[in-house]
């Protein structure tokens, strides 16, 4: 059984671009050209680009100009050969998920730009673009994963940096959308959370917000620019794949009766599985108590499907009620690993045959456990990121 050492790696590039290896490769396709070239800029810290290290050529990029001799100006460098244009794409990583931000840099074939990020005594946080980004296109790999409100604050400062920096346009890369659970108000004079997170990070500058797996569809809605929104459920998809369980003996099982239309997208993937539902009652936040549950699963395989996992109270009930109701095996699948405490006890309970989970969220290490398997997601983000650089179609990779 894969764990969490078995996660592939993808920092293999070849000559023409972003490399397809890993789990994503066989439900991208490719509806682009590239070609790698040896870029002789340099960074204004004077580290070489790349260095001899292939980069990806992209679209010549060029302003518009009200002269003619300005246009002269760009019709000579238009003419020049292509493997002198200046590459506009820029990644930057916050402090939330470093090693998640290097994939996709590897995947993509480019180094990560140079940026200064550190905290005061007090904990005010600053930030430094520490190379030229005047006309480039950024994008910022920063999710709002604990501590959410450092994680969201710093992204906010990295915005408005480069926005200060003259970049052309400023995309955030939220793998996990912290704020995203208060999507609505249940009662009165609740706040709605999600939509102010969404107005900070249009008012601080961003142009663009690229999230995976928001916990509910009306939250692309709370923003008032475009917000590309993809789903990590095509990597776990390809590991369950590879595990080839009998269509007959599979039942996709949604852990609460808000998660249906998740579960019912993910059995339908599944070669049309057969869906079960767990009604679940939550008499306060974090506690949850199982009560039915509707669908067959008696002697089947059952996968629990969730877009994220916090202290796991609601998962694992819904696991204990699928042992009782004769489950053979309970798998438990969720993009988002929270983990809040005792999530981890729990989860490593003997309740789970395993615990597939992606790399949104950096696992710290005292929560890692025989039973958890974490796959990545760089292939899918450092497609949707080029794709959305080169201004092609995303939804044909979902």
């Amino acid at each position: 059984m894969p764990g969490v050492g078995s996660r592939r790696q993808f920092c293999g590039s070849s000559g023409r671009g972003p490399s397809m290896a890993g789990p994503v490769s066989r439900r991208l396709p490719r509806h682009f050209s590239c070609k790698a070239v040896v870029a002789p800029a340099t960074h204004t810290n004077g580290a070489a680009l790349g260095a001899g290290k292939p980069v990806l050529d992209s679209p010549l990029w060029r302003d518009s100009f009200s002269s003619d001799s300005q246009h002269n100006t760009a019709s000579q460098l238009y003419r020049q050969p292509r493997s002198i244009l200046p590459n506009r794409l820029r990644l930057f990583a916050g402090t939330a998920n470093p090693a998640l931000a290097h994939e996709v840099a590897c995947y993509l074939g480019l180094d990560l730009g140079g940026i200064k990020i550190k905290r005061f005594a007090d904990g005010e946080i600053y930030v430094q673009v520490q190379e030229s980004i005047r006309g480039c296109d950024v994008f910022l790999i920063q999710p709002t994963c604990p501590p959410v409100n450092d994680s969201l604050m710093e992204l906010l400062i990295m915005i408005d940096a480069c926005k200060r920096a003259s970049a052309r346009s400023i995309t955030a890369v939220m793998p996990y959308f912290g704020y995203a659970r208060a999507d609505r108000k249940t009662q009165g004079r609740e706040s709605i959370a999600a939509k102010l997170t969404a107005n900070l990070l249009t008012e601080a500058g961003a142009d663009r917000v690229l999230a995976m797996d928001l916990h509910s569809g009306q939250c692309v809605g709370y923003f008032d620019i475009p917000v590309d929104h993809v789903y990590g459920d095509s990597v776990i998809l390809d590991y369950l794949a590879s595990k080839r369980i009998s269509t007959g003996d599979l039942v996709v099982v949604s852990p609460d009766v808000g998660g249906v239309a998740r579960a019912r997208a993910f059995a339908k993937k599944l070669n049309d599985a057969p869906l079960a539902i767990v009604d679940k009652r939550r008499s306060s936040h974090n506690v949850s108590e199982v009560m039915n549950l509707i669908g067959d699963v008696k002697d089947k395989v059952a996968v629990l499907v969730d877009d994220m996992i916090d202290t796991a109270g609601t998962i694992t009930n819904a696991a204990k009620v699928l042992h009782a109701e004769g489950a053979r095996e309970v798998y438990a699948c969720a993009t988002h690993a929270v983990l809040s405490p005792p999530a981890t006890a729990r989860l490593s309970s003997g309740v789970f045959q395993e615990v597939i989970i992606t790399n949104t969220i950096p696992v710290k290490t005292e929560d890692h456990f025989p039973e958890l398997t974490v796959l990545s997601v760089a292939n899918l983000l450092g497609e949707t990121i080029w794709r959305v650089y080169n201004a092609s179609s995303v939804q044909s990779i979902l």
